[in-house]
């Protein structure tokens, strides 16, 4: 009998260890970037996944008259080239944005104020969210 109640027990172990456990990705928090006018603001995390990084944020108007802006600003780590994408919220309120990098070396962000089209002015800073070894 204690012969099989080891072996039971062994076995139990065995599959535990065998099963790999839920993949996680590891988050990094980024605090709020404020635009120069302090009538828009962003903040969000990096969450770090088996192919690159998934950015995500929130993107706050205070203001009804125009729209907050988010752009982020990614460099390639294949080729080095910088792109530029931009978020937009022309709702007073929170809206959110997402944004997936698959060969990022380095991510910045800055919040602006500007129209439905493009952002115009009353930029923040650049602020970087991910570079390498984060």
């Amino acid at each position: 009998m204690r012969s099989l109640v080891v072996l039971v027990t062994a076995a139990a172990v065995s599959l535990t260890l065998s099963v790999p456990a839920a993949a996680t990705p590891a988050l990094r928090k980024w605090r709020a970037v404020h635009s120069a006018d302090g009538m828009a603001s962003a903040w969000g995390e990096v969450a770090i996944h088996q192919f690159g990084h998934l950015v995500t944020g929130n993107l706050e108007d205070t203001r009804g008259k125009g729209c907050a802006w988010a752009v982020l600003r990614s460099q390639g780590s294949r080729d080095g080239r910088r792109r530029d994408h931009g978020f937009y919220n022309c709702v007073p309120g929170v809206g959110t944005f997402r944004k997936d990098y698959r060969d990022a070396r380095q991510v910045k962000v800055r919040v602006c104020r500007g129209t439905a089209q493009r952002p115009t002015g009353e930029c923040s800073a650049w602020k970087t969210i991910l570079r390498p070894g984060q």
